[in-house]
């Protein structure tokens, strides 16, 4: 269901925004691992990396298990048992993962590492998306690859007009520490975090965002249905760069807020008829 998300903030940005309370009740900011590998950018899709908030104890035995940093990880999981020497031969879209299923398939359930996509930042939100992620070793020696997968759920009311799923977002610093804590929180215990939350607002965006070569603002940007129009898939990009590297100065929000593509004639035409019953929803200025 997931197949688009945004993060153009730069590292340092990221980090800020990432700031947690430790055991001992003091605020601290997670390190980042690889941060060279994270790239800003207002469209990311699948195979991109992407930062991830994760348990210090991944990487460290012997860390406080409320200890977190960021890793730069691939979008789409690559599990640890795949043998082929190139990652992109994988058959099958690791991308997102049903909640309902995922510990019952290979894929996931045989290392369950919680991971989430972002955090929280002074009295406005970034999108928190809760995920697993494997770390895989190339059968003929290499860098190893860290990959992740977004965690879906049924959609709630709101969007359920729209899609069937949605991203399982944590809502709150509760949700996320439940999550990412696998040393002390248990697998079930963590899983009752994963649910449909209504906490969001949305608007529709231009197809421009259909084609991830795309990367400029106007892939987030709100559109009247009316007006939108359809952009043809194209192989130009339209800017050589990324996002520029100094801190944004970003609206202040207290809510989630999920940007809705509408790239096909049908899902233009569900979100025309919801937007009719929540026109006052879709006026809202976007979350950067």
């Amino acid at each position: 269901m997931c197949g688009r998300t945004s993060c153009h903030l730069p590292g340092e940005t990221v980090r800020r925004a990432c700031r947690y309370i430790d055991s001992d009740g003091q605020e601290q900011l997670p390190d980042w691992k690889d941060e060279h590998k994270y790239f800003p950018s207002y469209n990311k899709s699948p195979q991109s990396n992407s930062p991830v908030l994760l348990s210090r104890l991944h990487f460290e035995k012997d860390a406080d298990p409320c200890d977190r940093v960021i890793a730069a990880m691939r979008w789409g999981l690559i599990p640890s048992w795949f043998r082929e020497a190139d990652a992109s031969k994988i058959q099958f879209n690791t991308s997102n993962c049903r909640s309902e299923t995922m510990m019952e398939r290979r894929s996931y359930k045989s290392f369950f590492s919680r991971s989430v996509e972002e955090e929280v930042w002074d009295d406005w939100r970034l999108l928190t998306m809760a995920g697993i992620f494997d770390r895989w070793d190339p059968p003929n020696g290499g860098e190893p690859l860290y990959s992740y997968t977004v965690i879906t759920v049924d959609s709630c009311k709101a969007l359920s007009d729209i899609h069937h799923r949605m991203p399982a977002l944590l809502d709150g610093e509760e949700a996320i520490a439940k999550w990412l804590d696998f040393g002390e929180v248990p697998i079930q215990e963590a899983l009752k975090v994963i649910r449909p939350v209504e906490n969001i607002t949305f608007h529709p965006v231009s197809t421009v965002v259909n084609n991830s070569l795309n990367n400029t603002p106007q892939c987030l940007e709100p559109v009247e249905i009316e007006e939108m129009p359809y952009v043809s898939p194209s192989r130009r990009k339209m800017t050589p760069q990324s996002p520029p590297k100094e801190d944004p100065d970003p609206p202040k929000r207290s809510r989630q807020h999920v940007q809705k593509s509408s790239s096909k004639r049908g899902s233009a035409e569900l979100m025309e008829r919801w937007l009719k019953k929540h026109e006052a929803r879709h006026n809202k200025r976007p979350k950067i």
